[in-house]
């Protein structure tokens, strides 16, 4: 499976979806490892099994397996952070932002792969989970290690592609059940 295997798999309906997985393979504002860690991420992410599929035979042709492992790791992670600090982010007693999280996040000071490649992928996980809070604390990190905005936004439409394509695979499989 591949990228154009996913796109084989769209609706006439997501020929914008189709068209933006396609130029987004391609684009060259990202590194490869950077690109498919994020692509990767996003898809583990939301967990449509035939996206998930396609794209880690894609990211499997470009990143390491320490890549892989580490953008995986990213998906579970953000999994449990967004949920936890969108709802102390969210809640009117601040009370709970004083308080230990007393969760394990210790892949996040040791990733396997460069920081900001780690730092990339969780922002654009975090947008698909909907946490500002965490949103705003990675593209901080990113942005004072000097990643630039374009690439930020690499990351985030990426994220929200394979979102939209998620969704739509599994509503099309929902009606074909």
């Amino acid at each position: 499976m591949s990228i154009d295997t996913l796109r084989d798999l769209l609706p006439a309906y997501a020929k914008d979806i189709s068209l933006n997985l396609s130029s987004l393979a391609s684009e060259t504002i990202l590194s490869d490892q950077q690109k498919w860690g994020t692509f990767l991420a996003s898809a583990h992410a939301i967990g449509v099994a035939p996206v998930v599929r396609a794209i880690e035979a894609q990211a499997a042709t470009v990143l390491s397996p320490e890549a892989m492992n580490a953008a995986k790791a990213a998906a579970a992670i953000m999994g449990m952070n967004n949920i936890y600090y969108r709802s102390l982010h969210l809640m009117k007693n601040h009370e709970y932002t004083t308080l230990l999280a007393r969760l394990r996040m210790n892949v996040l000071a040791n990733p396997g792969v460069e920081k900001m490649d780690f730092e990339l992928w969780s922002t654009a996980v975090s947008a698909i989970n909907g946490c500002g809070a965490c949103l705003d604390a990675h593209e901080g990190e990113l942005r004072k290690h000097g990643i630039a905005n374009t690439q930020v936004q690499a990351a985030l439409r990426i994220g929200a592609v394979v979102h939209a394509a998620s969704r739509i695979i599994a509503s099309e499989t929902a009606l074909a059940a």
